[in-house]
């Protein structure tokens, strides 16, 4: 068997990449999908789409890798997390469309249950803030919100799962209802530190533990696929920003990533310690295998590539991502204009549901370039915010940042990340690596690979963006920032 098979589920589009035992994408298919808007604040999926866009596309990638499911050791599910979907156990048919991980509708529960005093009992054992981003609120809305759902969910006929383990109980055609620590971590009902739904937690959030899946090791064979992949090992499970992790070899404490997808997400690698954060960052689970649990530290940033998407379909000032670093390229500067991407909130470090996008230093002179360069650096900035905050939580600075994702390949945005962290901003030849640490997490438990030491050997260096700005420069752009963000906050608090 030369081949592992990744299907990287992520929030606007379905993936499935072929890995040889080199690391290196043999194939690769990708399918967008719709995303649905009901009202201001909301975002939903469609379950169904996201089955048959996810198995339609391991069809055409088998087929680009002239290969068959015999020729697949194992398959791995990344995934977009928090994203929530509620179904029949016995039909497989969803109750509702899925509640997007991006979706508000439950800030004002939120609320409640911080004036309610829960905050910090919720924070001790699940390493979250009490946030509409997670998955326990979600499916108490839909329990609430679906006619009789609540009762056939306390009777055990309704099946509740992130969409790692929609797909994982699709492509068993049922027989698998399992999600993984790194998962599991993201839901608000699960306890870091026994490893082990918690039954406070499902009784302040109101979920029955019958809805829940099991939760297994994020590297294991948890049974075959029956549909596509008919017979292949379902081996790894592992939520998207911790599949990058792993992905960028960031296995060591103190080593750290950012994949710039639609969001930002940053993780530090913190071993075997759950290190609580000072500074609203999150403390998750990056993944468990071989009987050990290993932590991270981590910072979201909700809009990340999804502003130089809104340029493209919103604003429609560019028709594809590419043209943004032209048109950022093009002016010397951003012409005093910054845009905060609060699109839907604000998220680490600063957790305001109610902020919103925001463009500021707008004058006769701001052309559509300084607009497009303003949204990229938007980017920049946040993730500069994260860092120092998790600088200031480890107690020590990181050293290099390794990036992938989309956005990762913008020269430009690179480049100004580097100037205002002012360490190198590394860039791998492979900037699948969410779904590349899908594939490892598989291979690993199948003996496709041996060890993390032999698939740390594949890892390699596109480039590497050193600082190039002035200090003075960098911390001048930053504190104009922050002046940004502050105008951004609580704009739609009702």
């Amino acid at each position: 068997m030369q081949y592992v098979i990744a299907l990287d589920q992520g929030t606007t589009s379905s993936r499935a990449i072929v890995f040889d035992r080199c690391g290196t994408p043999v194939a690769t298919a990708q399918k967008e999908f719709r995303q649905i808007f009901p009202q201001p604040g909301w975002v939903e999926h469609d379950p169904e789409e996201i089955w048959s866009s996810q198995s339609g596309v391991v069809t055409e990638a088998l087929a680009r890798a002239g290969a068959s499911a015999t020729d697949v050791a194992a398959v791995g599910i990344t995934n977009q997390r928090e994203t929530t979907i509620v179904w029949d156990r016995a039909s497989g048919r969803p109750i509702a469309n899925a509640i997007v991980w991006q979706d508000r509708r439950t800030a004002a529960a939120c609320e409640r249950l911080r004036a309610e005093g829960t905050e910090e009992a919720i924070r001790a054992k699940t390493g979250l803030v009490v946030d509409a981003y997670f998955s326990g609120t979600k499916i108490a809305w839909l329990l609430d919100h679906v006619d009789g759902a609540r009762a056939r969910a306390e009777r055990g006929e309704l099946a509740f799962g992130t969409v790692d383990t929609w797909l994982a109980f699709r492509l068993t055609d049922g027989a698998c209802h399992v999600t993984d620590p790194s998962n599991a971590s993201r839901t608000m009902l699960y306890d870091i530190h026994r490893g082990d739904w918690d039954d406070e937690l499902l009784e302040i959030l109101r979920v029955p533990r019958a809805v829940l899946p099991e939760v297994k090791s994020s590297s294991e064979v948890y049974g075959e696929a029956t549909t596509v992949l008919e017979g292949v090992p379902l081996a790894g499970i592992v939520g998207d920003q911790q599949a990058a992790t792993m992905g960028q070899v960031c296995i060591e404490p103190g080593q750290a990533k950012n994949t710039y997808g639609t969001g930002c997400f940053l993780l530090l690698n913190t071993g075997e310690e759950a290190k609580p954060s000072a500074n609203q960052l999150l403390t998750t689970v990056a993944w468990q295998r071989d009987g050990r649990t290993d932590y991270a530290l981590e910072g979201s940033v909700f809009v990340g590539g999804a502003a130089v998407q809104w340029l493209r379909d919103g604003l429609r000032i560019i028709s594809s991502a590419p043209e943004a670093d032209r048109m950022a390229e093009s002016v010397d500067d951003n012409g005093g204009v910054y845009f905060v991407p609060a699109l839907v909130g604000l998220g680490a470090p600063h957790w305001d549901p109610y902020a919103r996008g925001t463009l500021v230093g707008i004058t006769r002179g701001t052309t559509a370039e300084h607009i497009a360069r303003a949204a990229l650096e938007g980017i920049a900035y946040q993730v500069a915010d994260l860092v120092d905050a998790m600088a200031a939580d480890s107690g020590a600075p990181i050293t290099e940042l390794r990036v992938d994702g989309g956005a990762a390949a913008s020269e430009f945005l690179m480049q100004f990340q580097a100037d205002l962290l002012r360490v190198p901003v590394v860039r791998p030849t492979v900037l699948e690596t969410t779904a590349l640490g899908a594939a490892y997490m598989a291979g690993l438990a199948v003996g496709f690979w041996e060890s993390v030491d032999e698939i740390a050997a594949n890892w390699q260096v596109d480039r590497r963006f050193e600082p190039k700005m002035e200090e003075t420069d960098a911390k001048a752009l930053q504190g104009r920032w922050k002046e940004a963000v502050e105008r951004s906050k609580g704009w739609d608090h009702g």
